[in-house]
């Protein structure tokens, strides 16, 4: 049995994005099950998480190394003949203890090793650059075409919202933006003249 043919119809940055673009082959009744998401390109990811001193070490080991000791010891427990039930909680109880102790020694170890050369903890992935989505290529000119669609639709969409945000404002918003707030108020001057003029004046008026 030869593997069907597949053609890229579309390429995102984003898993978003590619899946949108396969609910819209969806919603328009293009057969899904011809249709996958591939990640190409694929890239290591470090994501830091926080630092790592010795009393995360030693917490981080110390919970690596209880699960191991509890099944260990329920494993045991459940070799009894006698009394299962008890010597299996116990013995998972111990182990419990004795994974946590020793993961916790083994984590400090560890990290004094390392001599301070990784001061952090992180978790490690493989991340693609791009999502393409592909179809078989009986049904990958119909497809490219819904897609196409969808691209113009979301331009025409960017396109209208740009222009709602670029109008230009009116004259008369400009100048209700432009005019103060409150106006300032307009300083007056009274003329006052002097004492001796005002004494020459009364004296001719009583004369």
């Amino acid at each position: 049995m030869t593997e069907q043919a597949r053609r890229a119809v579309a390429s995102h940055s984003t898993y978003q994005e590619a899946e949108r673009a396969v609910d819209h082959l969806a919603d328009q009744g293009s057969p899904v099950q011809k249709v996958a998401i591939t990640g190409q390109d694929m890239r290591p990811v470090e994501q830091v998480i926080g630092r790592m001193g010795y009393g995360e070490a030693a917490l981080h080991g110390a919970a690596t190394g209880a699960l191991p000791g509890v099944l260990v010891g329920r494993i045991f427990g459940l070799l009894n003949w006698l009394n299962p039930v008890v010597s299996g909680l116990l013995l998972a109880l111990y182990g419990l203890i004795f994974g946590a102790v020793v993961g916790a020694l083994l984590g400090v170890l560890l990290h004094a090793a390392q001599g301070g050369r990784r001061n952090f903890a992180s978790v490690r992935s493989m991340e693609p650059s791009r999502y393409d989505v592909v179809v078989d290529e009986d049904v990958a000119d119909e497809a490219v075409r819904l897609v196409a669609g969808l691209d113009s639709r979301a331009d025409a969409n960017t396109e209208s919202a740009s222009s709602k945000g670029g109008r230009p404002r009116s004259e008369s918003s400009k100048r209700r933006l432009t005019s103060p707030a409150h106006p300032r108020p307009t300083r007056t001057h009274c003329w006052r003249p002097h004492p001796s003029e005002a004494r020459s004046h009364l004296t001719r008026a009583l004369a």
